[in-house]
C-alpha cells in the first residue's frame, strides 16, 4: 500500500506544474497579443496576416479608379466624388460597383413603390412617377452618399490631425540621421490609421520604381488637403534647390499647426450656421423616406392630383437651390 505522504507530495507537485503551465500559457498568450497590438495600422496588419507587399499596395492603393471617369463631364465628377468619399472613409470597394449597386436600387426601388401602388388601386400618374423616383433616389442615392460623406469628414479629420505629428516625427528621422526614404518608412512603422497606412502605400510604390516626388503627389491627390501638397512642394523645392530640409519641415508644421488653430476657431465661430446647413439638408430628405416607408398613402392620395407634379418639382428644384446655397455658404477657406 502506498504510503498517504507520496500521494500528497505527487499532488502537491503535479499541482505546482498545472500552475506553473497555466502561468507560462497566459504570459506566451499576453505577449501574441501585445505583438499584434505593436501593429498599429491596417497596412502592417496586413504584412503580419502573409500578404505581399504588391497585394497590399493594390489592395490599399484606390487612386486608379479615378482614371476612368471625366473630369469634364457631370456624371465623371460625381464618380471622382465617390471615389474620394471611398478612399477617405478607407472602404476598398470600387467607384463604379457602388454607382452600380445604387443604379440597381433605386430602379428596385422605384419599380417596388409603382407596382405597389397599381396593386393598391391607384392610378398611373405623373405625379406618382415623380414621387416614386424621388424615394427611390432619396433611399437608394442620396442617403448612401450622405452616410459615405460623413465616415469620410471623420476620417479626413484624424487625417488632419495626424499630418503635424507625422511631420515632427519625420524631422525627427532626418535629424538622426536618416535618409528620406528611411525617414519615410519610420512613420509607416509608428503611425496609426488613416497616416499609416498612405505613408507605407508611399514607401511601396517608391520600392517598387516609382519616383518619391510622384508617388508623394499622388498621395496628396488621393486626400486633397493643402498640407500635403504643401509637403509635397517643399520636398520637391529642397531637392532642386538644396538646403536644410529637416528645418524647412520644422517650419512647415509649425505653420499647419497654427493654421489649425486659426480653422478650429472659425469653426467654433460657424459651428451654429453649419449645424443648421446640416439640418437644412439633411431632416427633408430623412423626414420624407420615414414618412413614406411608415405610410406611403400619405403621399400616394396627393400625387394623383394633375398640380401635384408642378408643386413637387418646383419643391425639388427649390431644395437643389437651397443646397446649393448654403454649402457656398458654410465652405469657409482658411
Amino acid at each position: 500500500m502506498i504510503n498517504p505522504l507520496y500521494i500528497r507530495a505527487l499532488v502537491l507537485v503535479l499541482l505546482f506544474a498545472a500552475v506553473i503551465l497555466t502561468i507560462e500559457g497566459v504570459s506566451s498568450w499576453l505577449r501574441a497579443r501585445a505583438g499584434k497590438e505593436r501593429v498599429v495600422n491596417k497596412r502592417l496588419k496586413m504584412i503580419a496576416a502573409g500578404y505581399e507587399r504588391s497585394t497590399v499596395l493594390s489592395k490599399l492603393r484606390r487612386n486608379d479608379d479615378s482614371l476612368n471617369f471625366n473630369h469634364d463631364s457631370v456624371f465623371g465628377r460625381m464618380g471622382l466624388s465617390i471615389v474620394r468619399a471611398l478612399h477617405g472613409a478607407g472602404l476598398s470597394v470600387p467607384a463604379r460597383t457602388v454607382l452600380t449597386v445604387m443604379g440597381i436600387a433605386t430602379g428596385v426601388l422605384f419599380l417596388i413603390v409603382v407596382v405597389g401602388a397599381l396593386a393598391a388601386g391607384y392610378g398611373m400618374t405623373a405625379g406618382m412617377i415623380v414621387m416614386a423616383g424621388a424615394f427611390a433616389a432619396s433611399l437608394g442615392v442620396l442617403l448612401p452618399i450622405m452616410v459615405l460623406s460623413r465616415m469620410s469628414q471623420r476620417r479626413r479629420k484624424k487625417m488632419e490631425e495626424q499630418f503635424p505629428v507625422a511631420l515632427d516625427t519625420f524631422v525627427r528621422g532626418l535629424r538622426a540621421g536618416h535618409p528620406i526614404a528611411a525617414a519615410l518608412d519610420l512613420l509607416t512603422k509608428e503611425m496609426r490609421d488613416p497616416i499609416g497606412s498612405e505613408f507605407g502605400i508611399v514607401v511601396d510604390e517608391v520600392t517598387y520604381g516609382s519616383d518619391l516626388r510622384d508617388a508623394l503627389q499622388r498621395m496628396a491627390e488621393r486626400w486633397d488637403m493643402n498640407e500635403m501638397h504643401m509637403f509635397v512642394t517643399s520636398l520637391s523645392v529642397q531637392a532642386e534647390t538644396g538646403g536644410n530640409l529637416a528645418e524647412i519641415l520644422e517650419n512647415l508644421s509649425a505653420v499647419i499647426r497654427e493654421r489649425a488653430s486659426l480653422f478650429m476657431k472659425v469653426r467654433a465661430l460657424s459651428s451654429e450656421g453649419r449645424m443648421t446647413a446640416v439640418m437644412l439638408t439633411a431632416l427633408p430628405i430623412l423626414a420624407f423616406v420615414a414618412l413614406f416607408l411608415l405610410n406611403p398613402a400619405f403621399y400616394l392620395d396627393i400625387a394623383q392630383d394633375p398640380m401635384f407634379i408642378f408643386g413637387f418639382s418646383g419643391l425639388i428644384i427649390l431644395y437643389i437651390i437651397g443646397f446649393v446655397t448654403i454649402r457656398r455658404m458654410v465652405d469657409l477657406k482658411v
